[in-house]
């Protein structure tokens, strides 16, 4: 036994938290899968449809303020919780994109990513015992962290019965009585749901209700097709009282390795969340923040991201379909969320997600992402790598002759 086994927290379970063979990052399994898969067959290329990040670079005048703000001597000292710019331009963005216009500086602080933020926002609500209510399937990190300090993690399954929202009437009285936080994600990463005025209306009085604090992560948010409209939970009367929301720059200005984010909340929401921040982090490159302060206020950036998602969905669905897959197109994100096939012709059957993707990228060379939270899904993203209409099409006919050649069964 190594010393550090005696010592590490026990939280960690004696490190067992970090096993490989159980508790592996599902995206960080599906990579290795995929590389090996890559070696086993060189001379054919690997149709990426699990990727969950932007296949282009950031536009290049956001480039551009990056070179020049850290070519300047003053921007190289601690940012701590933020610059002045970065908050300006966010409660601006707010406005044009939310039609939100009562937000201040005051209501906003920067983050390192979303990631960042939401694995600080625990150490504000959760004491042990405490409950942190987590729609799945979806992203971890609240509730990783909630684990992380002693409280305990309630699963919402996302089901296609439900349209993909959260069961909120049926949580037991026991568990809403210890419950302090609510995830949700919409749009919705990966069913592609989106959020109505309706549905932000019941979240926000089922949260006053029950003295439940809300986090909405809208990661997603501007990415959206065919007539539906930005939504963000603060467009509903007296949500600022119970609830924060996250805004990343990842997705929708292809800035996901820069790290940058900001949440918007009351003034104590965001006094609480910067004192710990403030005990976190030093804050993100000041360069970093002005390249995104000019990136906020020029939000017509994403309409090209926009433009090609939304082409990309239609050629997409046509091909799932085409196959046997029950697609639809979205009117948000870059996902397409799809039942499994019952198997292959030749007698296989597919029990769960896992199975099918595995099967799919091993004799297709086709990844995708596999969901068994709630139903048997696969992934399929719209971020693959293509250079313009003309690679999207070849991309679309090469995935619809391999799925075709798998002799699926639906």
């Amino acid at each position: 036994m190594d010393s550090i086994d005696s010592i590490v927290a026990n939280r960690f379970g004696n490190l067992s938290f970090f096993s490989t063979s159980s508790r592996l990052y599902k995206f960080e399994k599906i990579k290795n899968i995929t590389t090996r898969v890559k070696l086993k067959h060189p001379n054919i290329n690997l149709i990426d449809m699990g990727v969950g990040e932007p296949d282009k670079m950031a536009d290049e005048s956001i480039i551009n303020i990056l070179n020049l703000e850290a070519r300047k001597p003053e921007n190289r000292f601690y940012a701590d919780n933020g610059i002045l710019e970065f908050q300006e331009a966010a409660c601006k963005y707010m406005k044009n994109i939310y039609n939100i216009d009562w937000l201040t500086t005051e209501n906003i602080i920067h983050g390192i990513g979303s990631k960042s933020i939401l694995s600080m926002i625990p150490l504000g609500f959760i004491n042990p015992g405490d409950i942190c209510l987590m729609t799945v399937p979806g992203y971890p990190i609240l509730g990783t962290y909630t684990k992380f300090l002693g409280g305990e993690v309630y699963n919402l399954p996302l089901c296609e019965e439900n349209g993909f929202f959260p069961d909120l009437e049926n949580i037991p009285k026991d568990i809403l009585k210890k419950s302090k936080l609510l995830y949700i994600n919409y749009p919705n990463n990966p069913t592609g749901q989106v959020a109505t005025k309706e549905f932000y209306e019941y979240v926000v009085n089922f949260g006053k209700k029950n003295n439940i604090f809300i986090i909405s992560d809208l990661a997603y948010g501007t990415l959206t097709y065919d007539g539906y409209k930005p939504l963000s939970i603060f467009n509903i009367d007296g949500s600022i009282d119970i609830c924060m929301e996250i805004h990343s720059l990842s997705k929708s200005f292809n800035m996901t390795g820069w790290r940058l984010a900001f949440v918007v909340g009351s003034k104590k929401a965001i006094k609480l969340y910067s004192t710990i921040k403030g005990h976190t982090d030093s804050g993100q490159f000041r360069a970093i923040q002005k390249a995104g302060a000019y990136a906020l206020d020029n939000y017509y950036l994403t309409d090209i991201n926009r433009e090609r998602y939304s082409r990309r969905f239609n050629l997409l669905v046509e091909v799932l379909e085409e196959v046997g897959f029950k697609a639809k197109k979205p009117k948000a994100g870059f996902y397409c969320y799809v039942p499994i096939p019952k198997g292959v012709k030749k007698g296989i059957r597919f029990n769960s997600a896992e199975e099918a993707s595995l099967y799919i990228l091993s004799n297709s060379l086709i990844s995708t992402v596999p969901w068994d939270d709630c139903g048997a899904f696969l992934r399929f993203s719209v971020t693959y790598d293509a250079d313009n209409i003309e690679d999207e099409l070849i991309v679309m006919n090469e995935l619809k002759l391999r799925l075709i050649s798998l002799n699926l069964e639906f």
